[in-house]
């Protein structure tokens, strides 16, 4: 049986361990942070994960109407054995399937029939983790609740949004090019 963490740290999910970091603030359904996650393993690749930390920071937007309940299956997932690789792979898991966790213009549509359950439990069977236990770690909740308050405090509002070395980068979007994004990061990334 999986052994599952009843306390995981603040940052659960990261790439890379190089000095420079990038803050990646992104909402678990929504079709842009899913472009931007994306190519977070092609931007550690060309700055060099010796040179750059990528911290995901979840951000749930209450208009994706999953959105709390699927932003909690994450860092649940980070609770179960597998720790922050199991994050990530559930991120992949919905990104992949994004279309069974929204509704139609936010509000209408087949998924409006689905419980917060149905949502865990296909969260569960996509990623091949069985966060079910997970979800309801209060630790978990605090990871909720902590990164929440993170967003809010550093100002942001909507995904996907970006920090470099903690300073809130505007001219960062999930719409440019991996190459415009390692530009952007040139300056704070040791050659």
């Amino acid at each position: 049986m999986p052994t599952l963490q009843d306390t995981i740290d603040v940052a659960p999910i990261a790439l890379g361990h190089g000095p420079a970091e990038l803050e990646a603030f992104l909402e678990p359904t929504c079709p842009f942070s899913k472009r931007a996650f994306a190519k977070l393993p092609a931007l550690l690749t060309a700055v060099g994960e010796d040179r750059l930390t990528i911290r995901i920071r979840l951000l749930s937007q209450p208009w994706h109407l999953f959105s709390a309940v699927v932003t909690r299956c994450v860092l649940a997932a980070c609770a179960t054995e597998g720790g922050k690789a199991a994050g990530l792979k559930a991120m992949a898991a919905i990104y992949a399937n994004r279309e069974s966790f929204v509704c139609e213009n936010h509000c209408a549509g087949p998924n409006m029939n689905r419980s917060p359950a149905d949502v865990v439990a296909h969260i569960s069977e996509l990623s091949g983790i069985d966060i079910t236990e997970a979800f309801t770690l209060d630790s978990v909740g605090r990871m909720v609740r902590w990164h929440v308050r993170y967003c809010r405090q550093n100002g942001i509002h909507t995904s996907p949004s970006f920090a470099i070395e903690r300073i809130v980068e505007p001219g960062m979007s999930s719409g440019q090019t991996v190459k415009e994004w390692a530009e952007l990061l040139r300056p704070y990334v040791a050659a």
